[in-house]
């Protein structure tokens, strides 16, 4: 089965929403602050809520095989995806993963990619830097999994065609 365009434009969305904080630079909000950036749209609290709003919104009379707790947790998933790629940058203040709770920021461990300039400075040699370091890290390990299960899926769909 095909999955809906929306379903994919929507995954998309709630990866990239939790970076929404950064409008609250501009109304004063300091980085640090629970509302501040990487704070509460980071946080395990936002993906959960974010997925299952998502799930009842838009897919309210959904046809696709799985349940609607099914996809709550993958758009949850996806969201706090955002937060835990954000924990594993090098610079900034850390991911508050526990807000409103518990406004500690946390890294993990391991720190390989770069962290993003906010802002037009994005737009420099340093912005170029951290596109390269985010296409290593992030988008050419996305793109081979993905190919995995295209090829998988398609393996799949051949056995069960020749055993038919």
């Amino acid at each position: 089965m095909r999955l809906p365009v929306r379903f994919r434009l929507l995954a998309a969305g709630c990866a990239v929403l939790p970076d929404a904080d950064v409008a609250g630079f501009a109304a004063g909000v300091r980085y640090g602050d629970v509302f501040g950036h990487r704070g509460l749209t980071h946080s395990i609290l936002f993906a959960l809520v974010t997925g299952l709003l998502v799930a009842r919104i838009f897919f309210r009379n959904s046809l696709l095989p799985v349940g609607r707790m099914a996809l709550a947790s993958y758009f949850s998933l996806m969201t706090l995806s955002h937060g835990c790629l954000d924990a594993m940058t090098d610079g900034g203040l850390g991911v508050a993963f526990f807000a409103p709770f518990d406004n500690t920021r946390y890294f993990f461990p391991w720190r390989p990619i770069e962290v993003s300039p906010i802002g037009a400075r994005f737009f420099s040699a340093r912005g170029i830097d951290v596109m390269l370091s985010e296409l290593e890290w992030i988008w050419l390990p996305s793109l081979m999994t993905m190919a995995i299960c295209a090829l998988l899926r398609q393996w799949r769909m051949k056995e069960r065609s020749e055993t038919d």
